[in-house]
């Protein structure tokens, strides 16, 4: 599975204006919403399964990332974005680190395997160090939306 299979570049956020966890993923939930992605009448609800997913372990797995995502019945397929904050938000990361890069994940219950693969490969990714320096540098949607893109045609290769 590629980047391009579920990130929804007109959700980029290449500057994230929240400050705190739930402010993350509200802005990032609301840009699927902006992007047509997401049901209007599902979005407090989308942030709350994220949130509930939040309590059984933070998805802030270190190095300045987190991987905010849930399983929710009002999607049809997998979607997600990419959000940058360039000063990081206190995200109870694993590591105790401020996060910078934010994957946010939502997948229909039925397709678990999209989304495990979706986490494997978002995961495989942000192993590379020049990809995750890159990515915590872009000021635009489109310089993310291209490193994602290289990032599929495997232009990073180290780890």
């Amino acid at each position: 599975m590629k980047f391009a299979d579920f990130i929804t570049t007109k959700a980029i956020r290449a500057e994230l204006k929240a400050q705190s966890k739930e402010a993350v993923i509200a802005e990032l939930v609301q840009s699927l919403l902006d992007a047509g992605e997401i049901d209007a009448d599902q979005h407090d609800d989308i942030i709350a399964s994220i949130m509930k997913r939040e309590e059984l372990g933070s998805t802030g797995i270190g190095r300045g990332v987190a991987v905010p995502h849930t399983k929710h019945p009002s999607v049809q397929k997998l979607v997600g974005t990419v959000g940058i904050s360039e000063d990081g938000v206190d995200f109870d990361s694993l590591d105790g680190e401020r996060v910078q890069l934010f994957f946010l994940l939502i997948s229909p219950p039925e397709r678990p395997g999209d989304h495990l693969r979706a986490l494997e490969n978002i995961s495989r990714q942000l192993r590379d160090e020049t990809f995750c320096r890159y990515l915590k540098k872009s000021k635009k949607t489109k310089e993310i939306s291209q490193l994602l893109q290289e990032a599929d045609d495997n232009q990073f290769v180290s780890g």
